[in-house]
Order: C-alpha cells, then sequence, then structure tokens
C-alpha cells in the first residue's frame, strides 16, 4: 500500500472538474487526482520544480490504478472513511472535499447539516443522510480522541496542574456527578486555562477551589 509521496511537481492540470497533478520520484512519474485547493497553492505560489508531498489513497480496480493525493493524513483518513460508506465512489469523496474544508465537513455531519452536504452535485437527500448516520460517531470519536490526546499533553507538561485535576476528579465523583460528564468536561476547562477566557482560570489565580468552582458550574447548567 503507497501511503504518501515525496517527488519534484512536474505539472497539474484540470479536465472534467477533476484536478491532477504530476509528480517525478525517482524517475517515475506519479499521476495523482487531488483537490482544488492544492493546485490553485501551486499556481499562486508558481511552484515548479519544487518537491511536494502528498497523503496519497491507492484504489485499484481491474481496468485501472487510481491515486488520491492530500495535504494531511487527516483529509486522507476522512477520504477513506467515506469510501467506506456503501454506494459511495471516490469522485463523491473528492467532491466534498473540494468543497469544504475538513472542519466545515465534520462540522456540518456533527449538527446534521444536510443542506450543506446536499448542495454537493451528485449527491441527493438518501445520500446525504447515509453519510451523516455512517460517519457522524467516527468524526465525533475522532474528535474526542484528538481532544483526549491534547488534555494529557498539556497536563504531562504542567505537572501541578495534573495533580490539581486528579483531586478535582475525584472530589466531582463523590459528589456524585458522572464520570461521563467530568471527562467531557476537562478538555473544556483545560481550553480555558490556555486561551484565559475566564478570569477565575487566569494563570496567577489557578487553584483547586477556583477550578472546582468553575467545573461544578459547568456541570450544574448541563
Amino acid at each position: 500500500m503507497i501511503s504518501w509521496i515525496k517527488g519534484e511537481l512536474v505539472s497539474s492540470w484540470q479536465a472534467n472538474n477533476k484536478f491532477y497533478i504530476l509528480i517525478n520520484c525517482q524517475g517515475l512519474g506519479y499521476e495523482i487526482q487531488t483537490l482544488e485547493s492544492i493546485i490553485s497553492d501551486i499556481n499562486v505560489n508558481k511552484i515548479s520544480k519544487k518537491e511536494i508531498i502528498l497523503w496519497l489513497k491507492h484504489i485499484k480496480k481491474e481496468d485501472s490504478d487510481m491515486l488520491f493525493g492530500f495535504n494531511s493524513k487527516d483529509q486522507r483518513d476522512f477520504f477513506i472513511q467515506i469510501l467506506n460508506i456503501k454506494g459511495i465512489g471516490s469522485q463523491i469523496g473528492m467532491s466534498l472535499l473540494n468543497k469544504f474544508s475538513l472542519n466545515q465537513l465534520i462540522n456540518a455531519i456533527t449538527n446534521n447539516d444536510k443542506k450543506s452536504i446536499s448542495s454537493v452535485q451528485g449527491i441527493g437527500q438518501k445520500m446525504t443522510e447515509r453519510i451523516i448516520l455512517e460517519l457522524k460517531s467516527k468524526v465525533i470519536t475522532k474528535q474526542i480522541e484528538k481532544e483526549n490526546f491534547n488534555q494529557n499533553n498539556f497536563l504531562n507538561e504542567n505537572r501541578d496542574l495534573d495533580l490539581i485535576f486528579k483531586d478535582i476528579d475525584i472530589t466531582l465523583q463523590s459528589l456524585n456527578y458522572p464520570k461521563k460528564e467530568i471527562k467531557n468536561l476537562f478538555p473544556k476547562l483545560i481550553n480555558n486555562i490556555k486561551n484565559n477566557k475566564n478570569s477565575s482560570l487566569e494563570k496567577d489565580s489557578i487553584s483547586f477551589e477556583n477550578l472546582l468552582k468553575d467545573a461544578m458550574n459547568y456541570l450544574d447548567k448541563q
């Protein structure tokens, strides 16, 4: 399986609303269907004979081999998730990623924004419903995993704060707040600390008492 490619850009072009680039990698020319945003970036910055890196999805059929290239692994992985939905092919996936950024697509799916998704050519109401049904739980799980990863990294770098959060966790559970709600709350508190969104969470005033008070305020409003 080909996961990514690094090579010299030879050319780029558009044909029938599809976008392509040709990359020279160790003397071999790889023709890759890609996104309009990548072609636009190449044209705006006048990239020529420059090294380019793309994350790839290789689709092999009886009569053809196709490569699809993306700027990020997240884009590529989302494209693969789309392909796993019954009845949806590669061009529908590319059309979605051409019209919307990855964050816009994730927001549309999590918010049941059928109007946005069905605005893509070739996607009707039934297909829109299928996309949301199939992908909603996956993108939400991915978001939670990313938030937890960022949270753990932040707490590992701030050991005193890590100890405070562990004490808050124990205290909230002893007050019979649900474990799931506590777990979902912590990333919000950490983002507030990072962004100084709440005066009681500014670095000079961070304490067990202040954080516990804010945590309880959040949970009591739910």
